[in-house]
C-alpha cells in the first residue's frame, strides 16, 4: 500500500467536506468552503497515480472551478454515467453540472493568479426544494433518480430524467438527515439522521419499509455527517457514529431481516463516513498453487472523528490496515476508484490523501460476468440489465389485460420488440427528422435567418429558436417547454394526440415532455429480493413487451419535435405556454453565455423582442391545441395561486359578478352565522404531509354550449387525475382514501383516490362553511351552523344535519378551528378556548377540552409518568388541547392549594382526560391516559375507584347471558390491557390483596 498527500490540491486550506471520483477514474471532485461562497473544484487524477505527471507543469491539476453555491458545498457525487456532478450545500440548492463545449481556458472569476479552467463545467439545473442545508446527495442505480438529505429532516428524490420533477419527498426523520445511500439492487434507499435513527425505505411505493434504532440510542452528540454505505452484492448495509457498550461503531445491517449483530469496532471517536469498494473480492492465487473454491467478499473503508482511517474485509475479523493521525481534523468523505484499488480521502483540515492498494493486499477483483452471477443467485436476475430495459417496457403480467390491450384501438401500430436484440430494432428517431438530419436542418435555417438594420446603422440578426445539435445535452432549455408555433404543421396535429392515448411512436416523441419514454415502471423481476422471474422470461415473451420508440430518451425525443416545429415556421415564435425559459433564454443558452438564470416566468420583454415577424392571426384551433397541452401538463402542481395563468381563450368572454351568479340559485332563506370562502378564480390546497397531496382548483375553466366548467386537479406521489364540475368550486379537501369537493350551488362530490365518482351530489342545506376528510369519512359545516358526517365506504350519515345552536348559545363565541379524527369523530373549536365533539352514538355535544379549565391550570402528575409517557402522546386530543400537557411545565403553575384539594383536581383532569380520548375514540391516547390514571390512584390509595377499574377490566370469569360486558373497548382486548395495569398495582403492597385477586382470575379465564 502507499500513502500519498496531494498537497496542491487545497481550496485555500479551508475544509473541504466532500470527494468523489470520477467513474472513468481520470478526475475527481472536490467541494467544501470557498472565499465567501462555497467552491466546487474539478481536479486531474493523473497528477496523484504517477509522480512525473506531477512534476510536469504541462499536466494541469485543477480542470475546473466552480463558486456558483452561495454557501459551503457539503457533497459531490458524480452520475455513474460520469456525464453529470451534483453538488448540495448551506445554501439549500441542489446544483446539476454537466461538461459544455470548450471554447479554451478561462480565467477564474476574480482571482488575481493565472489560474485557468481547463475545462468548462456549467450548471444545467438548479432543484429548489429543501429548507434548510443540504448534506447529502446520491444517484440511484442507472441514475433514475438523484436523492438529496437535508437539515428540514427531509429526502427529496427528484426524476433524474425530468429535472426539477420531484418524484416523492420521504418525511419521517425527526432530527437532521445526515446521510444517503442507495442499495445496489435498487429496491431501497436508505438515510441516517441525528435523530439516533437509520431508515430503509422501499423504492416501490416510497415507504418506509424499517427504522433502526437500538444501534444508536446510545449515540451522544453530534458529527457533520453520517455518510452510510451499501456494500455492492446488496447483502449489508454499514452505519456511521453507531454505539456499542459506549464505544464508537460502525454498525453492519444484514438485508435478511435486518439484523444488527455485528460492527467494525476500534475508533476511539464517532464514526463520520463509510464507503464500500465498488468492486466484489475473491482470494489471490498464489503462484502454482491449485485453485481453491473461495468465498467472494467486500472491502470498506471507515472514517472517524479521531482523524484515524481503518479499511476492513468482510472475510477478516479485525480491519486489513488502521491509519492512525491521518489528518489534523476529522475524516469528512472517503471515495474509491471504480478498479477499486484507488482510495482517496478528505478531511475538514482542507487536505486530502491518496490511498493506492496492491491486488496481493486486495485480492482478486471480480469481473462483471462473475458479479453478475452472484447477483443472479441471490436475487434472481443481474443487476447489470435490470433497469434500463424495464424502465422503457412494461411488462404484461395478465393474460386478461393482455387481451384488452390488444383490443384497444391504436394497438396494432404498437412497435413489438424482441427482447434479444433491443438496442438494434428501435427506429432512431433522435438525429433524423422527416429524412433530414439536424445538420441540414441548421444549415437551412440559417440561410433563412432574418437581418434587419437599426438607425445608427447597427445590424441586427432576428434569433431564430434552433434545438441543439448535441442531442445528448441536458439544456434545462428542453425541459419543461413545450412551444407551439401557431400555423405550424405540429399544431392541427397535437389535437387529437393529446386528446386520445393512443400509443403510438408518433404520439410518444409528440408528449415526450409529459411522459417520458422511459417512465420507471417495476415489472415482476425488481419486485421480489429472492425473486422466482428472471429476465431471460422477458426473451421468450417477446410480444408481450408493447414499446413505442421505447428507447428513445425524452430529451432526444424533444429535439426532433423543437426542430421540426422551427423549420416549419421559420420566421416566427411564440411564447412557450408552459412557464419556462423564454425562446431568448433558448438562443443564448445553446450560443454558449455561461452565466444565464433559469426564469421562474416567461418574460414578455424578451418575447418583444423575439418576435419581430408579423404574428399570424391566431386560429381557433391553434388555441384549442394550447389548452389541451396546459391542461394535460404534468410535474409538480405550482403552490402560489397568483402564478396560475388563466389559458387564453379565442372567443370573448363576459364577465359574471359573483352576486348576480348566487341570485339564479333558488336557496331557502337561511340565517348565516359561520364564515363561507369566497369563490376564486383559482387555488392550490395542498393537503396531508406523507405524501402530500395537491388540489388544484380552476373555476370557469372554460364554456361549453353557454355552461360553465370548473376543473379540479389532483396530484399525489407523482399520480394525477381531473375532473369537471359544472358549479364553481368554494372547497376542495382530501385523504388518503377519497377527495371531497364543495361547490357554489351547494352541492358535495366525493371521489376515490384516484378520481371515481362514489356516489351522487349530495345538497346541502346551506353554502359550504368548512371540509374535512378522514380515511372515508367526510365532514361539512355549513354557513348556518349545522354539521354532517358521512362514511362513504358504508354510505351511511354518522350525523345528520346536527345544529351547532347548543355549543353556540348564550356567548358571542364563533367557530374558529374544526378537525375530523381518523375514527370519524368531529372536533369543533370555538373562539373561547372550549373544544367539543360530538358523540354520534349518544347523539349529544361533549366537552373535551376548555383552555380556561382551572383543573388544566393546577393538575400536579408528574410522579406517575414513565419514561415513554414523558414525551405525551399524540392524538386528536393532544392536537385539539394544543400543546402537549407537559407535566414539568404544569408544575410551574401549581396553586398554593392543600394536598386533599391538590389531589382531588388532578384526579378531576385525569379522568376528563380519559372519558375525551374515549368519546374521541382515540386508542392511543386512551391507553396512554389509563395507564397515568392507574399509576395515580395506586400512588395515592384510591382503592374503590381500582377495583371498579379491574372488574370492569376483567368481566364476568364464567359465562352469563344476562351480561352486558363488551370484552374490547377501542380495539383494545379489555383483559390484556388489565395484564399491563396489574404490574402497576403491584408496585403498591398495600394493594396486594387486590393484585392477587385478580392476577389469579386473570390466570383462570386464559387457562379457559
Amino acid at each position: 500500500m502507499k500513502l500519498l498527500k496531494p498537497s496542491w490540491v487545497s481550496q485555500n486550506g479551508k475544509p473541504i467536506f466532500s470527494v468523489d471520483i470520477h467513474p472513468d477514474g481520470t478526475k475527481f471532485a472536490t467541494g467544501g468552503q470557498g472565499e465567501d461562497s462555497g467552491k466546487v473544484v474539478i481536479w486531474n487524477m493523473a497528477p496523484v497515480l504517477r509522480e512525473e505527471d506531477e512534476k510536469n507543469e504541462n499536466v494541469p491539476k485543477m480542470l475546473c472551478q466552480m463558486d456558483n453555491h452561495l454557501a459551503c458545498v457539503n457533497c459531490v457525487r458524480w452520475s455513474n454515467n460520469g456525464l453529470y456532478l451534483a453538488s448540495g450545500g448551506d445554501d439549500k440548492l441542489v446544483m446539476v453540472w454537466k461538461k459544455a463545449a470548450f471554447i479554451g481556458p478561462s480565467t477564474v472569476f476574480g482571482s488575481s493568479s493565472k489560474l485557468a479552467n481547463v475545462e468548462q463545467w456549467r450548471c444545467v439545473t438548479i432543484l429548489r426544494n429543501h429548507t434548510g442545508d443540504v448534506m447529502d446527495v446520491a444517484w440511484s442505480p442507472h441514475d433514475v433518480w438523484l436523492a438529496s438529505c437535508s437539515v428540514d429532516n427531509t429526502i427529496v428524490i427528484w426524476n433524474a430524467r425530468k429535472f426539477p420533477e420531484i418524484v416523492t419527498t420521504l418525511k419521517g426523520h425527526t432530527g437532521l438527515v445526515k446521510g444517503l445511500t442507495w442499495d445496489p439492487v435498487g429496491k431501497y434507499i436508505a438515510s441516517q439522521a441525528d435523530d439516533h435513527s437509520l431508515k430503509v425505505w422501499r423504492t416501490m411505493d416510497w415507504q418506509l419499509d424499517t427504522n433502526i434504532t437500538k444501534p444508536f440510542s446510545e449515540c451522544g452528540g453530534t458529527t457533520h455527517v453520517l455518510r452510510l454505505s451499501w456494500s455492492p452484492d446488496g447483502q449489508y448495509l454499514v452505519s456511521a457514529h453507531a454505539m456499542n457498550n459506549s464505544g464508537p461503531t460502525a454498525q453492519i445491517i444484514e438485508r435478511d431481516g435486518w439484523k444488527t449483530n455485528m460492527d467494525f469496532v476500534g475508533h476511539r471517536k464517532a464514526v463520520t463516513v463509510v464507503k464500500f469498494n465498488p468492486k466484489i473480492f475473491k482470494k489471490k492465487q498464489r503462484n502454482g498453487s491449485a485453485p481453491k473454491p473461495s468465498c467472494p467478499y467486500c472491502c470498506c473503508a471507515v472514517g472517524s472523528k479521531d482523524r484515524s482511517l481503518s479499511v476492513w474485509l468482510t472475510s477478516l475479523k479485525r480491519p486489513l490496515v488502521v491509519i492512525h493521525d491521518l489528518f489534523d481534523k476529522s475524516i469528512m468523505d472517503i471515495t474509491w476508484t471504480l478498479n477499486g484499488l484507488g482510495m482517496l480521502v478528505c478531511s475538514m483540515d482542507g487536505t486530502v490523501a491518496f490511498l493506492d492498494f496492491s491486488q496481493d493486499e486486495l485480492g482478486d477483483p471480480l469481473n462483471e460476468e462473475e458479479k453478475n452471477t452472484i447477483h443472479q443467485n441471490i436475487y434472481g436476475k443481474s443487476l447489470a440489465i435490470t433497469m434500463e430495459t424495464q424502465l422503457s417496457s412494461t411488462i404484461i403480467e395478465n393474460p386478461e389485460m393482455l387481451k384488452y390491450q390488444q383490443e384497444r384501438p391504436g394497438a396494432q401500430t404498437t412497435s413489438r420488440v424482441q427482447g434479444a436484440g433491443l438496442e438494434n430494432q428501435t427506429p432512431k428517431l433522435t438525429n433524423v427528422v422527416n429524412g433530414e438530419s439536424l445538420e441540414d436542418i441548421r444549415k437551412n435555417l440559417l440561410k433563412k435567418q432574418v437581418e434587419t438594420r437599426t438607425a445608427d446603422g447597427r445590424r441586427r440578426i432576428t434569433p431564430l429558436c434552433i434545438a441543439q445539435l448535441d442531442t445528448g445535452d441536458f439544456s434545462p432549455a428542453l425541459f419543461n417547454s413545450a412551444p407551439i408555433l401557431p400555423g405550424s404543421s405540429a399544431a392541427p396535429q397535437l389535437t387529437p394526440q393529446l386528446s386520445s392515448d393512443s400509443n403510438t411512436a408518433n404520439s410518444l416523441c409528440l408528449r415526450a415532455n409529459q411522459e417520458p419514454a422511459a417512465s420507471p415502471t417495476k415489472t415482476a423481476a425488481d419486485d421480489k429480493d429472492g425473486g422466482t422471474p428472471a429476465l431471460n422470461s422477458v426473451g421468450q415473451k417477446s410480444n408481450l413487451l408493447l414499446t413505442a420508440a421505447s428507447k428513445i430518451e425524452p430529451m432526444k425525443a424533444l429535439d426532433s419535435r423543437f426542430t421540426e416545429r422551427s423549420k416549419a415556421t421559420p420566421g416566427v415564435t411564440s411564447a412557450p405556454v408552459n412557464l419556462g425559459i423564454s425562446p431568448l433564454d433558448r438562443v443564448k443558452d445553446s450560443g454558449g453565455v455561461k452565466d444565464w438564470k433559469m426564469k421562474e416566468e416567461t418574460s414578455s420583454d424578451s418575447e418583444d423582442k423575439v418576435q419581430k415577424a408579423p404574428p399570424l392571426a391566431k386560429r381557433k384551433t391553434d388555441m384549442e391545441a394550447a389548452e389541451v397541452v396546459e391542461k394535460r401538463k404534468k410535474g409538480r402542481p405550482r403552490k402560489d395561486a397568483k402564478m396560475m395563468m388563466a389559458v387564453p381563450q379565442a372567443y370573448p368572454q363576459t364577465p359574471v359578478s359573483v352576486e348576480k351568479e348566487t341570485a339564479r340559485i333558488p336557496a331557502p332563506t337561511i340565517s348565516l352565522k359561520l364564515h363561507a370562502p369566497a369563490i376564486q378564480k383559482s387555488f392550490t390546497i395542498q393537503v396531508g404531509t406523507d405524501p402530500v397531496m395537491y388540489l388544484e382548483v380552476e373555476n370557469d375553466a372554460s364554456v361549453v354550449a353557454g355552461a360553465r366548467i370548473s376543473q379540479l386537479r389532483c396530484s399525489r406521489d407523482g399520480r394525477e387525475w381531473d375532473t369537471v364540475l359544472p358549479s364553481r368550486i368554494a372547497t376542495a379537501t382530501g385523504s388518503s382514501d377519497v377527495v371531497a369537493v364543495a361547490c357554489e350551488d351547494r352541492t358535495l362530490s366525493v371521489f376515490s383516490a384516484c378520481g371515481r365518482r362514489l356516489l351522487p351530489s349530495i345538497m346541502l342545506p346551506a353554502p359550504i362553511s368548512t371540509l374535512h376528510c378522514s380515511a372515508f369519512f367526510v365532514m361539512a359545516l355549513t354557513a348556518s351552523a349545522t354539521l354532517s358526517v358521512w362514511d362513504v365506504q358504508k354510505q351511511v350519515a354518522l350525523v345528520k344535519n346536527e345544529s351547532l345552536h347548543s355549543i353556540l348559545s348564550g356567548s358571542d363565541a364563533t367557530v374558529s378551528h374544526s378537525m375530523l379524527t381518523d375514527q370519524g369523530v368531529p372536533v369543533v373549536g370555538l373562539s373561547n378556548g372550549k373544544s367539543f365533539c360530538f358523540s354520534s352514538a349518544m347523539e349529544t355535544w361533549n366537552l373535551i377540552v376548555d383552555k380556561q379549565d382551572a383543573l388544566v391550570q393546577c393538575a400536579d402528575f408528574r410522579n406517575c409518568l414513565s419514561s415513554q409517557d414523558a414525551l405525551g402522546s399524540t392524538g386528536p386530543l393532544a392536537a385539539t388541547q394544543g400543546r402537549t400537557l407537559s407535566a414539568s411545565r404544569l408544575a410551574s403553575r401549581l396553586s398554593s392549594a392543600p394536598h386533599h384539594l391538590q389531589q382531588g383536581m388532578t384526579l378531576a383532569f385525569l379522568e376528563q382526560q380519559l372519558s375525551s380520548a374515549l368519546v374521541l375514540r382515540s386508542t392511543a391516547e386512551y391507553r396512554h391516559w389509563l395507564l397515568i390514571y392507574t399509576r395515580f390512584i395506586v400512588n395515592e390509595g384510591y382503592e374503590q375507584r381500582l377495583r371498579e377499574l379491574c372488574k370492569d377490566l376483567l368481566g364476568p370469569v364464567h359465562k352469563s347471558s344476562s351480561s352486558s360486558w363488551e370484552p374490547t373497548v377501542l380495539g383494545l382486548r379489555k383483559r390484556d390491557v388489565l395484564a399491563e395495569v396489574l404490574p402497576v398495582i403491584g408496585q403498591n403492597l398495600r394493594f396486594q390483596r387486590l393484585f392477587t385477586e385478580y392476577q389469579d382470575q386473570l390466570e383462570i379465564v386464559r387457562l379457559k
